[in-house]
């Protein structure tokens, strides 16, 4: 039997805060900033988006690595922060974080009617996220009460490894039943989520304006002038420049137009690891 590159796209796999959910992504974001906080560590807003995207232990972690960081918890414990540590903030995270996911959990405008475009389209909504489990059953309730709910979810806890690993994205591929990576797509407004796509085969499409990277409200974005917008999207479009996504769109709303690109250059014979 003989390789059948597919023809047309099976799948995308969605973030969440950033994403379909949480425009700006002040959930996470600003929760890092208060644990830290209630230990006497100052962290600000921009440090904390720095590691978005990765599983919430890990975040921690790679924050503590900072040389600022690292420097601020000495001064207040007169030590470096230990993986004992790290442990210590994840638990004042995580209840923090579910206290207050509500106040963060309205979908990005057009979202629904994006997805609804994409089911039109035959593809199946697989998802994934940075949170935990035991927070992503919170998220997908609000999401559910506001008109969304994906075919699959995979929390960062639900695999052995996290992001950047492909491990989640492949999970959604076994459980929606996809024959091929190279027919799904990864949307995510993070470099560890586009890692993420990437490593696993997939077509990769980074969110420039709705997520961490330009971490502001929706009325604030679509206050912008436009020479304003354009400079915030070429230095967000360098920030994802490691990752290499396929694509950079605004928001969720532009994806069906590259779903159909993506589609064509499939046709074509075109694949996503050959890009």
């Amino acid at each position: 039997m003989n390789y059948q590159q597919p023809k047309q796209l099976q799948a995308v796999v969605l973030d969440w805060a950033g994403t379909v959910v949480d425009f700006g992504s002040f959930a996470p974001t600003q929760i890092f900033v208060e644990a830290f906080a209630e230990f006497g560590v100052e962290v600000s807003l921009e440090e904390a988006r720095g590691p978005m995207g990765m599983g919430k232990w890990d975040h921690i972690r790679t924050l503590c690595n900072q040389p600022q960081i690292a420097e601020r918890y000495r001064k207040v414990f007169d030590r470096l922060p230990t993986d004992d540590d790290v442990t210590a903030l994840y638990e004042r995270f995580m209840p923090l974080q579910i206290e207050k996911i509500a106040l963060h959990s309205a979908l990005i405008p057009g979202a629904l009617n994006t997805i609804d475009a994409l089911r039109d389209k035959g593809l199946k909504i697989g998802s994934c996220s940075g949170y935990p489990a035991v927070v992503m059953e919170k998220v997908v309730e609000l999401a559910r009460h506001n008109g969304y709910v994906a075919d699959h979810v995979v929390a960062t806890d639900e695999v052995p490894n996290g992001r950047p690993h492909p491990a989640q994205a492949l999970a959604n591929v076994i459980a929606l039943g996809v024959s091929d990576v190279a027919a799904c797509v990864k949307v995510d407004d993070t470099w560890p989520g586009i890692l993420e796509g990437r490593s696993a085969g997939m077509w990769t499409v980074a969110l420039t304006c709705s997520g961490n990277a330009l971490g502001l409200t929706y009325e604030q974005f679509k206050a912008l002038p436009a020479d304003q917008l354009d400079s915030e999207r070429q230095r967000i479009g360098k920030m994802f420049e490691g990752s290499r996504p396929h694509y950079l769109i605004d928001t969720i709303v532009d994806l069906p137009a590259v779903i159909d690109d993506i589609n064509a250059r499939l046709a074509r014979g075109e694949t996503p690891q050959g890009c």
